[in-house]
């Protein structure tokens, strides 16, 4: 048994299947040596007898190990099946084991330029096949056990992005995670030609709320207004995120400029619905909020930094109007004057 940042080779690697493709035209040869690989513990041997048939049962079966003759009937030598196995698995690994009665310098560094791994020179004992087949049983697991780790690397690369893009305090996504996907979108909007709406939102005197009623009640207002704005983002691709404050974004992918006013009242309900406490708004006893949105299909002078001065500056205008109310420059139009239709 050998431990190692690999973990365990032990007889348990050993009884997992391992096929393996022998390519030799000698009939007889070719039975001694799958009699001795299976020996070996070989869970398959595949046989082949020539480059053609090598290359089929490659492409169908994808064995663990290729142990392939130089001299092979027909134009095509074990080099040119080495060089056609190598293309046939981009960013994959067959080890290939070259058999030949030619053991020279020159013979051994033609075999690995054509992607072998390793060369036996005929005729090969037992003993030699069975380490070699061992040898490669353990650079198949460590290869495996590689890969795995991989991924399990990606996976945590993975969680932790996803954790330094969220909001501690609503659980939304944060500035960051805002910045990034926001011009993800554009790109994608600009690819598809598809409208892409985004909403800057603004908690109405918040300010006054915070000095009524002190900051934990705060906090917990903002996390009331998240859980409400995660609820509205009903599409994957929907992305509601905290910019900074008590001010919030919204990304709408393929969200035209009659969906987006359409959003945004059901947006200005919903929160209303929720009959947050706000005793010193001029605008009444429940919490309110402004937003400005812009909308458009991104053309190559679409920009993050264009949207976000759009929206903000219809935000403005939101606030200039009274607030309690979204208002679009690309409508004209606020959801307060929408709902008088």
């Amino acid at each position: 048994m050998t431990e190692g940042l690999f973990g365990t080779l032990s007889a348990t690697t050993l009884h997992e299947p391992f096929s393996v493709l022998l390519v030799e035209d000698d009939a007889a040869l070719r039975g001694v040596l799958a009699a001795q690989l299976q020996h070996a513990g070989a869970s398959e041997v595949l046989q082949a007898a020539n480059a053609d048939a090598a290359l089929q049962l490659f492409r169908l079966r994808r064995p663990d190990l290729v142990l392939l003759d130089i001299c092979l009937p027909g134009s095509q030598d074990g080099y040119w099946v080495a060089q056609r196995l190598r293309e046939a698995e981009p960013g994959g690994w067959t080890p290939i084991i070259f058999l030949s009665g030619l053991g020279g310098d020159l013979d051994v560094w033609r075999g690995i330029e054509a992607g072998g791994d390793d060369y036996l020179t005929k005729p090969v004992t037992a003993t030699v096949l069975v380490a070699k087949l061992r040898a490669m049983r353990r650079l198949r697991d460590m290869r495996r056990r590689l890969v795995q780790l991989t991924e399990e690397l990606h996976l945590a690369n993975q969680k932790l992005n996803e954790m330094v893009e969220v909001d501690p305090l609503t659980g939304l996504v944060n500035r960051r995670g805002f910045d990034r996907m926001l011009h993800a979108e554009i790109l994608a909007a600009r690819r598809d030609g598809a409208p892409l709406t985004l909403m800057l939102c603004d908690l109405d005197h918040f300010k006054r709320y915070n000095d009524t009623l002190g900051h934990v009640q705060g906090d917990e207002c903002l996390r009331t207004v998240g859980r409400v704005l995660h609820e509205v983002c009903v599409r994957p691709r929907d992305v509601a995120a905290r910019y900074g404050g008590e001010e919030f974004a919204l990304i709408l992918p393929s969200t035209p400029r009659s969906g987006a006013m359409t959003f945004a009242r059901a947006l200005g309900r919903l929160l209303k619905a929720r009959t947050i406490t706000h005793p010193d708004s001029p605008l009444g006893q429940v919490l309110t909020l402004s937003g400005g949105i812009t909308t458009c299909v991104p053309d190559d002078s679409t920009s993050a930094e264009s949207m976000l001065m759009r929206a903000d500056e219809a935000l403005y205008a939101a606030k200039a109007q009274g607030r309690d109310r979204f208002f679009s420059f690309e409508m004209q139009m606020d959801t307060v004057e929408q709902r008088q239709l």
